[in-house]
């Protein structure tokens, strides 16, 4: 059995182990959601640090074979010279379990590439100390691409409302950027089961804490469900080198596995259920309970594909996953 086919029936194995909502439609489509994983085995050097060479051909060839067309075409297509392109990573996590640099300073690349000037670029996350634990370098100006967390700016004054959620938004996602390129890692959740793509724009609000209560149901759909979210994140690129199946959100080492892998999609809902699968098969093979035996189900996933919120498809034989 090649990796494809093994994921491809991992994930309708699960669809049936588990209680997936019946009925679930995509978002913007009825036709079938796709995602491309890309999978090298020389994106390490030595000590294990990812290669940026490695890291540029694994993203090149994933986004070639998601969008059909050259690296080159991909990126003008997506972006345009008057955009500002917010990179939101992940780094609550630290070395180990955040968002790698060497994978946002290649979309940096290409986003110059495209013509997006480097002062139109924004690297960010909640907090500066966040980015800063990740390696991440602040720096705000023109001369390079910008990193800096919600802090520096602060949050809306107006409160933004979706069925059970109402927050304050980050201003820079709010009033500086016009699209956002959405750069999780996968990883497991010690409350909502999962933290993906979906689970990454808790990172836009400012009182996340708040909404963890039944496993982040159905907050983190609500939250996905902001316009002022919804209508920017034009693309979710999946950091999977090291991914983490347990313990999470915090670095807990001995339960990653090198994955060496991304994962790109449009659906968000699709790639967090397909993350979802992932992360089971590496529990079973730890000898750890499935998330739903443990009370971790993310049924996030599926009040967010369902008839209410149609953000994207829970239903495994609607989603293509092609690996390469």
């Amino acid at each position: 059995m090649n990796r494809r086919t093994f994921i491809h029936k991992t994930a309708l194995a699960a669809g049936a182990a588990f209680s997936i909502k019946p009925g679930s439609i995509p978002a913007q489509t009825a036709k079938t959601a796709k995602i491309v994983q890309s999978y090298r085995s020389d994106v390490r050097g030595k000590g294990g640090s990812p290669l940026g060479a490695s890291i540029e051909k694994l993203l090149d060839t994933a986004m070639e074979n998601y969008y059909q067309k050259k690296v080159s075409l991909v990126w003008t297509s997506l972006f345009k010279e008057n955009d500002v392109v917010g990179l939101k990573v992940n780094c609550l996590a630290g070395k180990g379990l955040s968002t790698s640099i060497e994978l946002t300073d290649v979309i940096i690349e290409r986003l110059l590439q495209a013509g997006v000037s480097k002062g139109q670029i924004i690297v960010w996350d909640r907090l500066d100390s966040d980015l800063e634990r990740a390696g991440y370098h602040i720096h705000r100006g023109s001369a390079r691409a910008q990193c800096y967390g919600n802090d520096r700016l602060g949050y809306t004054s107006e409160i933004f409302e979706y069925g059970s959620v109402g927050s304050q938004l980050s201003r820079i996602l709010h009033e500086q950027c016009s699209a956002i390129i959405n750069l999780p890692v996968l990883k497991d959740h010690g409350i909502c089961g999962v933290s993906v793509g979906l689970k990454n724009l808790f990172g836009a609000i400012h009182n996340p804490n708040k909404y963890h209560d039944s496993a982040g149901d159905p907050y983190i759909a609500d939250v996905n469900m902001l316009p002022q979210i919804r209508r920017k994140v034009r693309l979710t690129i999946l950091d999977a080198l090291t991914p983490q199946y347990e313990g999470g959100p915090p670095y807990m080492p001995q339960w990653t596995w090198k994955m060496d892998s991304l994962l790109v999609a449009q659906d968000m809902v699709a790639l967090d259920y397909t993350s979802w699968q992932i992360i089971e098969e590496q529990r079973r093979k730890a000898g750890l309970d499935p998330l739903k035996a443990v009370g971790r189900e993310p049924v996030y996933i599926a009040t967010a594909a369902d008839n209410s919120y149609r953000l994207g498809t829970n239903d495994p034989s609607k989603i293509e996953i092609v690996q390469v």
